[in-house]
């Protein structure tokens, strides 16, 4: 089955290997390279152009100086249950770096043009972690990622958030009106289940310890089935201590306090553009005040 939103054949571009393993696709169909660079970061599940409204995205920038790129990430696709954020801004970092040089190589210019990171949905907490946190990240790698290799992340010209979400908040509604043909009290039991089971695994091993994965057959309830969730990320994605205190990638509750968010939004220094709301915006979020 074809695309709906993408055109049969495709569109012309460059495939880029930023490292030896990770590649980024630049959607351009001119001989002469653009100057300014547009960075795409999608949310959970996503990866290469998955996210529909890109292509509208690439007509909309084709008669312009500035090129889409989208990228993979060790937390691409179904790696998101295993993923943080430290490990996804590294390497979006690569990203740039790599850009910028490539760009710098082939233009007229010092700087290599203008780039600009935009998140879409969970992408968002990304860019908002790629901004505000301190650089590089500080401290020994994990034991759950015994391999991370932290990066100077390179300043960019601007940042988009699109529809920003509350993976929180997002599970509520779950909670409250179930999913699919799951209903909402199936939901809570699976979801307390998953709690306790990950809450054990970090007093037995410590915050930051090895990564232990739940059971499927319960992350399957109310994830992709075939999605392998770990206790670490889930308890970070719906934080069951906030809002006195949001684990990481708790950034866009509605409930969060001006103290957390004077270390987040308040850290940022760069032009930054927030955009919509995500449809899975709670019903106890005043979508007026938010916008």
């Amino acid at each position: 089955m074809a695309s709906k939103f993408w055109p049969k054949g495709g569109l012309p571009g460059l495939l880029h290997h930023y490292t030896e393993t990770l590649v980024t696709f630049e959607y351009t169909s001119t001989p002469t390279p653009k100057p300014n660079s547009l960075i795409f970061i999608g949310g959970l599940g996503d990866g290469l152009s998955t996210t529909s409204y890109t292509a509208d995205l690439v007509r909309a920038l084709a008669p312009t100086t500035w090129s889409l790129f989208t990228l993979n990430l060790t937390s691409s696709h179904q790696g998101w249950g295993l993923g943080h954020l430290d490990r996804d801004t590294n390497e979006i970092a690569q990203c740039v770096q790599y850009i910028q040089s490539y760009k710098r190589d082939l233009l007229p210019c010092d700087k290599g043009g203008k780039v600009v990171l935009m998140g879409h949905s969970t992408g968002s907490q990304c860019v908002l972690h790629y901004l505000s946190r301190e650089n590089p990240h500080a401290g020994p790698a994990p034991a759950f990622d015994p391999d991370l290799v932290n990066v100077v992340r390179p300043a960019v010209d601007g940042a988009i958030m699109q529809a920003a979400v509350s993976d929180r908040e997002a599970m509520q509604c779950v909670l409250d009106g179930g999913i699919g043909d799951r209903s909402a009290e199936e939901c809570r039991r699976v979801y307390e289940k998953m709690v306790s089971l990950a809450r054990e695994a970090e007093k037995a091993r410590g915050v930051g310890g090895e990564d232990v994965v739940l059971p499927l057959e319960l992350t399957s309830v109310i994830y992709p089935g075939l999605t392998a969730v770990s206790g670490r990320r889930f308890l970070s994605l719906v934080s069951p201590e906030s809002p006195a205190t949001p684990r990481e990638d708790d950034l866009f509750s509605s409930d969060i306090g001006d103290a957390v968010l004077r270390g987040t939004f308040g850290m940022i220094s760069t032009y930054m553009l927030l955009v919509g709301l995500e449809y899975t915006i709670s019903n106890f979020t005043d979508e007026d005040r938010v916008a």
